[in-house]
């Protein structure tokens, strides 16, 4: 998608700062905004054996049959970088910080639907602004597989048996708001801890399991000069954060200096140093889960 160091991101001919709708870049500003990188630039480990995984939550039962999946209307919408539509039930495992192990690919487009044998509510692409389109799976039940909502909150989508592949996700990231701390964890044992920026007053980052959408090349020299991960998150109040940066989603990213570190300064996104932001770019991929609590019951070994 074309990219603009003054206005970095564009959508259906609007450029946008961080977000929706802003001529130019907020500075202070630290929302997400939609230009993802194309998945070609990502790496397609959905081959790789992960070592020793954590055992699935979300396995079912064997005897359960498969409620038939209603026709989807053609004019259902599409899930993209806009919020998503409504209608779709609440995660009820939100703040579970159990590793999601198995991720949903659509292979072609698919109907999401509000429950097993549900409503169907809007249609999921492969790809969302050309990057592929990875959704932790969070439950399975009678057949069907739930996933947590890309450009919602502690939202799940079920979608019937078909037209999705299953990718192994190995490593997940758990932020606690209490401390700053982020945490990266594979095959659910620590790896890294790493002292972070949240959001401030009134746009606190928000709570509950979201995943890594995607990637986008830093707008502005504020940014670190590094890569930005887009979550699947957006703002819980969107009339809290500044106008522009309404539609925007979280992002975890870094700043041009570290002076903030454990501090709630941001717009709703975590920031950490680039070194940290670097790591994880490169050792953990989109469609891995991340989960935002208040503060674990145990720090982890690697605090």
């Amino acid at each position: 998608m074309p990219f603009d160091r003054k206005t970095p991101y564009r959508r259906r001919g609007v450029w946008v700062a961080a977000a929706i709708g802003v001529p130019a870049l907020l500075v202070t500003a630290l929302l997400v905004g939609q230009a993802l990188t194309p998945s070609s630039t990502v790496p397609d480990d959905r081959n790789v054996v992960v070592a020793d995984p954590t055992p699935s939550s979300v396995d079912q039962s064997p005897e359960e049959s498969i409620p038939p999946a209603a026709p989807a209307p053609d004019g259902l919408p599409v899930v993209d970088y806009d919020p998503a539509p409504g209608g779709f039930p609440a995660d009820p495992n939100t703040m579970d910080v159990t590793p999601l192990t198995d991720g949903a690919h659509p292979t072609r487009r698919i109907a999401a639907y509000d429950a097993p044998g549900g409503r169907p509510r809007a249609f999921l692409e492969p790809t969302i602004n050309g990057v592929e389109l990875t959704m932790p799976i969070a439950q399975r039940r009678a057949g069907w597989t739930a996933v947590l909502l890309p450009s919602a909150n502690r939202r799940l989508a079920w979608l019937p048996p078909g037209g999705f592949e299953t990718v192994p996700l190995r490593d997940q990231i758990v932020v606690e708001r209490k401390v700053h701390r982020l945490t990266w964890y594979r095959a659910g044992k620590a790896v890294r801890s790493w002292e972070v920026s949240l959001g401030q007053s009134g746009q606190e980052t928000p709570l509950g399991r979201t995943f890594i959408l995607g990637r986008t090349p830093p707008p502005e020299e504020v940014y670190g000069g590094v890569d930005i991960y887009a979550l699947g998150s957006v703002p819980d109040d969107p009339e809290s954060v500044p106008s522009g940066l309404r539609g925007a989603h979280i992002g975890v990213h870094t700043w041009h200096h570290d002076d903030e570190l454990g501090e709630n300064t941001t717009n709703g996104c975590i920031r950490l140093t680039r070194s940290g932001q670097r790591e994880l770019l490169a050792e953990v991929r989109p469609g891995s889960s991340v989960v935002v609590v208040d503060q674990l019951a145990a720090p982890p070994p690697t605090a």
